[in-house]
């Protein structure tokens, strides 16, 4: 069972896609949006949850005041899930929100390649087979859209090696939970 954790929407219970979708636990998603918190970088934050899966992440960044989250996931149960699970969380938003949650169905690198907004907080939790050149490729298309401040999470298997940061983009720390690895990573400051 994933839950929305904290917020407004707090204890909702999310669907999830099935089969092909690994969701990422509750200890994690703790983890992941403690230290979010500490940041202070939710509120009012532009939220992207690439390879979204139920859309569980994105969702709980909704729940604890980003203004803006996009979900982008290709399978298309998985998309059905995530949409459903918006829905869910959109009516429990407090009275004159003005929070907007949308669903891409497009492939990671497509959306990536074609969507030109510019993003807070970005959160990768890829199939843990997805290759590491495809993961590299993800993350330089993915800095010239981030905001200057912006934070990014990659979720991998404790197993996978370190992501391959681009230029433009600096590994933070890591942290192990188990069979799952956490890289945090922020835009490098222009060379003035």
């Amino acid at each position: 069972m994933t839950r929305i954790i904290s917020g407004f929407a707090g204890s909702i219970t999310l669907g999830t896609p099935g089969n092909g979708t690994r969701p990422t636990s509750d200890r994690v998603r703790e983890a992941i949006f403690s230290a979010l918190d500490a940041r202070g970088v939710l509120d009012g934050a532009r939220v992207l949850d690439l390879y979204a899966g139920s859309g569980a992440l994105g969702l709980e960044a909704a729940s604890r005041g980003a203004s803006r989250v996009l979900l982008v996931e290709r399978s298309l149960p998985a998309t059905q899930t995530s949409r459903k699970n918006a829905a869910l969380v959109l009516r429990q938003a407090p009275k004159g929100s003005t929070l907007t949650i949308d669903v891409s169905s497009q492939p990671v690198q497509s959306f990536l390649s074609s969507n030109l907004a510019e993003w807070d907080v970005v959160m990768l939790d890829p199939p843990y087979d997805l290759g590491e050149i495809e993961l590299m490729h993800n993350l330089a298309v993915l800095v010239p859209r981030l905001a200057p401040d912006a934070v990014v999470l990659v979720e991998r298997s404790s197993r996978s090696p370190e992501p391959a940061w681009p230029e433009g983009l600096e590994l933070d720390r890591r942290k192990d939970y188990g069979d799952t690895t956490l890289w945090w990573a922020s835009p490098t400051p222009p060379v003035e």
